[in-house]
């Protein structure tokens, strides 16, 4: 039998009340749906002291509405719940790989510019990541991997690999030429001034 004292208790209790399945998912999609509502103002407008303010009872209306959907779904709860989860994990992981990444820069900050190749790299794996993420959540990720490696004729698998592979080499060889060109371009200009 579980211990259910302290606080334990607290969280077993709660869970009991649904706070965990009705409540937080509530709030979660409650503040997502009438922030985005806030910021895009699709809704319309209300005009205040000549400024434009977005109508806060009808973006709050529409986001309590999709909120209550959203927890009347147990399956989408699940989902929610699952991902949040796994996302958590997934930023835990990143973070402790960047604590031992800084290790080695010693006193130095371990620091990645947004121009920085190993930037995007970390933004395509954490993007492919989270993609997985939801694939998992929905049940769609077993079923996609089995259609691959189950499947008697996996030519098209291996040639869509081949193509993705070719096309992203293709992509880099290219944005590094073109980069050199427009430095190339540059000195030229600069040369002719010189010559003028």
């Amino acid at each position: 039998m579980a211990d259910t004292t302290g606080f334990r208790g607290v969280i077993v209790f709660l869970e009991k009340l649904g706070v965990y399945d009705v409540v937080l998912p509530f709030l979660l999609v409650f503040t997502i749906v009438f922030a985005i509502l806030e910021k895009t103002r699709v809704l319309g407008t209300d005009d205040i002291d000549g400024k434009p303010w977005p109508k806060k009872n009808l973006n709050a209306v529409v986001a309590f509405v999709v909120a209550f959907l959203v927890v009347a779904s147990t399956s989408l709860v699940r989902i929610i719940s699952e991902v949040l989860a796994n996302v958590v994990l997934l930023m835990v992981l990143v973070v402790s790989f960047l604590m031992l990444v800084g290790v080695f820069w010693g006193s130095k900050e371990a620091m990645l510019e947004r121009s920085d190749p190993w930037m995007k790299f970390f933004m395509i794996i954490i993007f492919i990541a989270i993609v997985g993420i939801l694939l998992e959540a929905l049940g769609w990720l077993r079923t996609i991997i089995g259609i691959i490696y189950i499947s008697p004729n996996t030519d098209w698998a291996a040639t869509l690999v081949l193509l993705v592979i070719v096309i992203g080499f293709m992509y880099f060889i290219t944005q590094e030429q073109k980069g050199s060109g427009h430095g190339d371009k540059g000195g030229d200009h600069g040369g002719d001034k010189h010559a003028h």
